[in-house]
């Protein structure tokens, strides 16, 4: 009879069969996987859908932190310890499939089995990689390239598969709250951007691969960027002439 040291461990397996300690769970969009506040007892391992963390203040602001996707841990802070609370609250923006794994259980999975330990490190490194980087987004970048990044993380431009370019339905409000800037600015963008061709927008939001230029090298089309010398009025180029004029009266 094989021992079951025999039997190699496969993560693909592990995560999408039901066991003791894990069972898949179906959420509905608008639903929440967990609330702020809530005792922290599993963790959830995303197989479709997307979904957001948001925090809320103690003034009732509500701020959206991350996005989630397919082949996301949602919850991990789980793991640190058996009395923690959740620190933001995870909904479902489409309808989300996903493993919920108790803590326990993926405790001793990470002790036992050295090929998860890895698979969830990398993750929890990427994790970190990314919160930096929507910091530094956040700190250094316009409201709107960093609406045309969070457009493009949707759409999962830079994953190892193909991008899904036609985005889940997310409002302008939604969009708003996440590049922190008005209703308003995002809807002016949002109209910028169709007309330059970067997405295409009736309902759903269809994201191009040039709008990477807006993110990666802030080039925007010819008519575009002849925009600021149409603005500069002629009176203001004029004092530069003006300059040379008593070089010439010296030689008179």
């Amino acid at each position: 009879m094989p021992s079951q040291l025999d039997t190699p461990f496969s993560i693909d397996l592990y995560l999408r069969t039901e066991a003791p300690g894990r069972r898949i769970v179906n959420i509905k969009p608008h639903s929440v996987f967990f609330a702020q506040g809530a005792e922290a007892a599993c963790v959830f391992y995303l197989h479709s859908g997307r979904a957001k963390l948001t925090v809320v203040s103690e003034r009732g602001k509500e701020a959206t932190i991350t996005l989630l996707a397919t082949g996301d841990f949602v919850g991990e802070e789980a793991i640190v310890g058996t009395t923690g609370l959740r620190l933001a609250t995870a909904t479902a923006i489409t309808a989300c499939t996903a493993m919920r794994i108790d803590r326990d259980e993926i405790v001793r999975a990470l002790h036992g089995e050295q090929a998860f330990a890895d698979f969830f490190l990398r993750f929890v490194l990427t994790r970190g990689m990314r919160t930096q980087a929507d910091l530094i987004d956040q700190l250094f970048n316009s409201s709107e390239k960093r609406l045309a990044r969070t457009l493009l993380l949707m759409a999962e431009f830079g994953r190892a598969n193909e991008p899904e370019t036609l985005i889940p339905e997310i409002t302008q409000e939604a969009l708003a709250e996440i590049i922190g800037t008005t209703r308003s600015r995002v809807s002016f963008f949002m109209n910028r951007f169709r007309k330059l061709g970067f997405i295409e927008y009736n309902g759903r939001i269809r994201v191009r691969k040039s709008l990477l230029n807006v993110v990666l090298h802030d080039q925007f089309s010819d008519q575009n960027s002849v925009r600021p010398i149409i603005d500069m009025p002629a009176k203001a180029r004029s004092p530069s002439k003006k300059r040379g004029s008593p070089k010439r009266s010296k030689e008179s």
